[in-house]
C-alpha cells in the first residue's frame, strides 16, 4: 500500500458489474475535487482480440485452454509494476482495448485492437483500477500489496453467466453456445485466478436475484434491481468503519444478515457504495500517509 499515492482497486469478472461501481465513485471523486488516474484492467490483455481468437483456437486444437482470466493471456507483471510505480512516484503507463464501436470512434482503432501506451494523467490524486485482477496474487506476482482499497464485485455465479452470456450476444454477435463454451474453457482459470481475489478484498458486492436463474445458459431476461438484492460483506472493518444503525435507516428495505453483512435492494447499492466508502474515500485524499 501506498503512503502518498493512494490506490483503489474494484474487481470482478466478465459480467459482474464493476462499471457500477465505476459510476459511483466517478460522482464521489467530483464531489470531493479527486482527481483519479483511470485504469481499464483490459489494457493488460497481452492479446488483441483477432490474435487472441486465433491462439485460443491453437490451445484448443492442443487440448489447452487460453484465456483472459490467467496469466497466458495477461500482463500481469506489468499490472503489478504499474501499482509499485504509481504508488511510490505517481506515474505509470497505460493503454486501451478497444471494446465496440463507441471506443473505436474515440481512439480512431477497430473494435478488439488496443491502443499503444501512454502516461497516465499527470498530477492525479489516486490511482482507480476496473477490471479482473485488482486483487491478483500468484507465485509471482503481487497486484494487492500495492492496493490502499480493495472492493470485490461478484454476482452469484448464475446470474454472473447470464449477464456474461447477454453481453456477449448483444455486443460482440456470439451464439448462446458460443458464450456458453467460453465461460467453460475459462473455468479453471477463473477458478485459480478470479474468485481467490474475493478473499483479499476489504469489502464485497453480491447481486442476488429474487426470481429464479436455476438455467442461466436458457435465459432470455437479466433480472432487474427490483427483482433482485445486493449483499454486502465487509470483510475489513478495521479499515471500513461502518455505523449499521446509520445505513439500516438511510437505505429503506435493508436488513443485516451478520455482524459484519447488509443486504439492501439492488436498487439501491450506488447509494450504499457512497454511503459505505465516501468517507474513506475522503480520508484516503486528505489524510495521506496515515490510511493503513
Amino acid at each position: 500500500m501506498s503512503l502518498k499515492h493512494p490506490i483503489i482497486a474494484v474487481t470482478g469478472s466478465s459480467g459482474a458489474g464493476t462499471s457500477i461501481a465505476r459510476d459511483a465513485f466517478e460522482t464521489m471523486f467530483h464531489k470531493f475535487g479527486i482527481k483519479p488516474a483511470f485504469i481499464e484492467g483490459d489494457c493488460f490483455h497481452r492479446y488483441d482480440r483477432a490474435e487472441m481468437e486465433r491462439l485460443s483456437a491453437e490451445a484448443q486444437a492442443k487440448g489447452e485452454n487460453l484465456t483472459h482470466f490467467g496469466p497466458e493471456g495477461n500482463l500481469f507483471e506489468e499490472l503489478e509494476g504499474l501499482f509499485r510505480e504509481y504508488s511510490e512516484t505517481a506515474t505509470g503507463q497505460r493503454r486501451f482495448y478497444i471494446h465496440d464501436a463507441k471506443e473505436a470512434a474515440q481512439h480512431g482503432l477497430p473494435p478488439g485492437s488496443i491502443t499503444p501506451w501512454e502516461p497516465i494523467e499527470a498530477n492525479s490524486d489516486l490511482l482507480f483500477y476496473e477490471g479482473l485482477h485488482g486483487g491478483l496474487v500468484t507465485d509471482t506476482v503481487n497486484v494487492a500489496q500495492f492496493v490502499d482499497l480493495l472492493i470485490g464485485f461478484t454476482p452469484i455465479i448464475n446470474l454472473e453467466w447470464m449477464q456474461k452470456i447477454h453481453r456477449d450476444r448483444a455486443l460482440r454477435g456470439y451464439t448462446t453456445e458460443d458464450a456458453t463454451r467460453l465461460i467453460l474453457d475459462r473455468m479453471h482459470d477463473y477458478m485459480h485466478y478470479i474468485t481467490p481475489q474475493f478473499s483479499r478484498t476489504d469489502i464485497n458486492f453480491q447481486r442476488v436475484p429474487t426470481i429464479d436463474t436455476s438455467n442461466p445458459f436458457a435465459a432470455d431476461y437479466i433480472p432487474s434491481n427490483d427483482e433482485s438484492f445486493c449483499v454486502i460483506h465487509i470483510r475489513n472493518r478495521d479499515k471500513i468503519e461502518v455505523d449499521f444503525r446509520y445505513l439500516l435507516e438511510m437505505l429503506e428495505g435493508s436488513k443485516m444478515s451478520s455482524p459484519e453483512t447488509i443486504v439492501v435492494p439492488a436498487g439501491k447499492m450506488i447509494f450504499a457504495i457512497q454511503l459505505i466508502l465516501g468517507p474513506l474515500i475522503l480520508k484516503l485524499h486528505t489524510q495521506k500517509g496515515t490510511f493503513i
